[in-house]
C-alpha cells in the first residue's frame, strides 16, 4: 500500500515537471541516440543492447560438415569436388558470420558491462571496438559515465519552520555515473529514479524545515552544498556522484503569496518612505546647519556688540562713579561744613542756654521762694480762718451749766484762736529757703541736656 502511494505521488510529481530515469532495451544502432536524447522525455543513462548473434552461424558449420562428409563419400564421382567446395565455402561463411557478430563498438563516453553466462565479467569495456569470440559473452549494459545528467525534482507541499506547506520547490541537480558496474549491480536505472527522487525530497524537506515562511524565497539560488554533500553520502554506494545542484524556484501557497506580495509591497513602500524621509531629514539637517552657522555669525556679531557695549558701560560706570564720588566728596564737605556750622551754632546756643539757665536758675529760685511764701501765706490764712473745735471740760458734778456760762465761752473763743494764729506766723517765716547755687546747678543740667539734644539732631 505504501509503495502504491509513493508511486502515485511520484507520478503526480512527474506530471508537475519531474524528471524520470529508466533503462531501455534497444538495438546497437539506437544506443547513442538513447543515451544522448533519452526516450519519451525520460533520461536513459543505461541501455541494454539486444544480442542478435545467437548460434545461427552454426547452421553453416553443420551444413559445411554435411557437405564435407558428402564430398568424401562422392569423392570418386562428379559431385564429390563440388561438395568439397560447398563445404569449404560454408566454413568460410560461418567464420565470417562469427567474426562479424563478435564485433562490439562502444561509444565514446560510455562503458560496456560484459557478462558471461549471465555473470558480470571484467572491469568493463572501454570505448572503441572489441571482439567477443566467446559465444556466450555479451555486452549486457552500455552505461554513460561521462555525461552530467540533469535531473529536475519539484517537491510538493514541503512544510516550512512554521509548518506552512509550500506549494512547490523546484530542485535541479546534475549527476554522473562514476562506477558503471556498481551502478548496474546494486540498483539499476529504474530503481535509481525512485531512490534519487525520495532522497531529493527528503533533503529539500529538511532544508525547508529550517526556513521561515516569510523568507522562503531566499531558497532561490541559495547555497545547497550541504544538500549536495548529503546526497553524495547517500548515493556514493550506488556508484553515482552529484556534480552540482541548486533551487531555481520556490512557489508559495496562493493565499500566503498574496500576503507576502502585500508585505513586499509594503516593504518597498517603507523603503521608499525611508529614502524620502532620509532625503527630507538630510535637507532639514542641512537647513539646520545653515541656520546654526547663521546663528553663530549673528551670535559673534552680538558678542562683539555686547563687548563694545560692555566696554562703553564700564567707561560710563567709571565716569559715573567718578562723578558720584565727586558729588559725594562735595556733599561730604558740605555736610562737614554744615556740621561745623551747626556745631558752632550749637555751642553758641549752648552758651546762650547756659547763660539763660543761669538767669533762669536765679529766676526759678526767686519764683520758688515766692511760691513757697505764698503757699505759707495761704496755709496761714486757711489756718486762721479754719474753725477750731474747743472742748470745754466741765465736771459732771458741777452745776454750772447755765446759759450765761455758755455765752461767755462763745466770746472767749475768737480771742483764743487769734492768739494761736499770731504764734504760728513767726514759725512759718523761720523755714529755710533754696540757695542760688542749687538753682544754678539745676539750670546747668538743663542746658547740658539741651546741648546733647542739638548734637543728636546734627548726627
Amino acid at each position: 500500500m505504501a509503495e502504491q502511494m509513493m508511486e502515485q505521488a511520484s507520478r503526480t510529481v512527474r506530471g508537475q515537471g519531474m524528471s524520470s530515469i529508466k533503462e531501455v532495451v534497444s538495438s546497437w544502432s539506437d544506443v547513442a541516440r538513447l543515451l544522448r536524447g533519452g526516450d519519451s522525455g525520460a533520461l536513459v543513462p543505461v541501455v541494454i543492447p539486444r544480442d542478435n548473434r545467437g548460434l545461427r552461424w552454426t547452421t553453416l558449420v553443420w551444413f559445411g560438415l554435411w557437405a564435407l562428409i558428402s564430398g568424401f563419400m562422392l569423392l570418386r564421382g562428379a559431385w564429390g569436388p563440388i561438395a568439397m567446395v560447398v563445404a569449404i565455402l560454408s566454413f568460410i561463411l560461418a567464420a565470417l558470420w562469427w567474426w562479424r557478430s563478435s564485433i562490439v563498438e562502444i561509444e565514446e563516453g560510455t562503458v560496456g558491462v560484459l557478462t558471461k553466462f549471465g555473470a558480470i565479467s571484467g572491469p568493463g569495456l572501454a570505448p572503441g571496438r572489441h571482439y567477443l569470440w566467446h559465444p556466450w559473452a555479451r555486452v549486457a549494459y552500455v552505461v554513460d559515465v561521462t555525461t552530467e545528467i540533469p535531473y529536475a525534482a519539484p517537491v510538493l507541499s514541503s512544510p516550512t519552520h512554521e509548518n506552512v506547506p509550500l506549494k512547490s520547490i523546484e530542485f535541479f541537480l546534475r549527476f554522473r555515473i562514476v562506477d558503471a558496474i556498481r551502478f548496474v549491480q546494486t540498483i539499476g536505472a529504474g530503481n535509481f529514479d525512485l531512490v534519487l527522487s525520495n532522497s531529493v525530497q527528503d533533503a529539500i524537506r529538511q532544508r525547508s524545515r529550517q526556513v521561515r515562511t516569510e523568507r522562503a524565497y531566499d531558497l532561490r539560488g541559495s547555497d545547497v552544498k550541504d544538500m549536495q554533500e548529503l546526497l553524495n553520502r547517500q548515493l556514493t554506494r550506488y556508484g553515482v556522484q552529484i556534480m552540482g545542484c541548486n533551487i531555481p524556484d520556490v512557489q508559495l501557497p496562493d493565499q500566503y503569496r498574496e500576503h507576502l506580495a502585500t508585505r513586499e509591497r509594503v516593504a518597498k513602500e517603507l523603503v521608499a518612505y525611508e529614502k524620502e524621509w532620509e532625503l527630507t531629514r538630510k535637507r532639514r539637517i542641512d537647513t539646520l546647519l545653515m541656520e546654526i552657522e547663521r546663528s553663530k555669525k549673528i551670535r559673534d556679531a552680538k558678542i562683539v556688540e555686547v563687548k563694545a557695549s560692555l566696554n562703553k558701560a564700564r567707561k560710563d560706570v567709571a565716569q559715573m562713579l567718578e562723578e558720584r564720588e565727586t558729588e559725594a566728596q562735595a556733599i561730604r564737605y558740605e555736610i562737614e561744613t554744615q556740621a561745623r556750622t551747626n556745631l558752632v551754632a550749637a555751642q553758641g546756643e549752648a552758651k546762650a542756654q547756659e547763660q539763660l539757665a543761669t538767669a533762669y536758675r536765679d529766676n526759678r529760685a526767686v519764683l520758688g521762694y515766692e511760691l513757697a511764701r505764698r503757699r505759707l501765706d495761704v496755709g496761714a490764712n486757711l489756718a486762721e480762718n479754719a474753725p477750731r473745735p474747743v472742748i470745754v471740760h466741765t465736771d459732771a458734778g458741777s452745776a454750772d451749766n447755765s446759759a450765761l456760762s455758755t455765752l461767755l465761752m462763745a466770746q472767749l473763743l475768737p480771742q483764743i484762736q487769734a492768739g494761736a494764729a499770731s504764734r504760728s506766723r513767726p514759725a512759718l517765716r523761720q523755714q529755710p529757703q533754696p540757695t542760688g547755687d542749687e538753682v544754678a546747678q539745676a539750670a546747668g543740667s538743663a542746658a547740658q541736656r539741651a546741648v546733647q539734644a542739638v548734637r543728636g539732631r546734627q548726627k
